[in-house]
């Protein structure tokens, strides 16, 4: 019987640190997004007459960094409600 309980306390300590480890994902999105703003205020500093089209494509990028820090969380957020 102890030996069940080390196991299940394994698998419970594993999944957590699996966790946080996978929510770390999140900081990668919100870093991406941060430089993608910087990038498109820059060009549009520069060159106004862009405005459209580079809002649309980082309206673009943004979705898709945004994209895999969701994915992380829901990793995150399976491990830790995982039976």
């Amino acid at each position: 019987m102890a030996v069940e309980q080390l196991a299940t306390s394994f698998d419970f300590n594993a999944a957590q640190l699996g966790a946080g480890l996978a929510a770390l994902g999140v900081f990668g999105g919100g870093i991406g997004i941060g430089i993608a703003t910087k990038g498109v205020l820059d060009a549009v500093a520069r060159q106004p007459e862009i405005k459209g089209e580079a809002f649309k494509n980082f309206i673009i990028g943004a979705g898709l960094a945004e994209a895999t820090s969701i994915y992380a969380l829901f990793i995150a957020l399976l491990l830790v409600f995982a039976k």
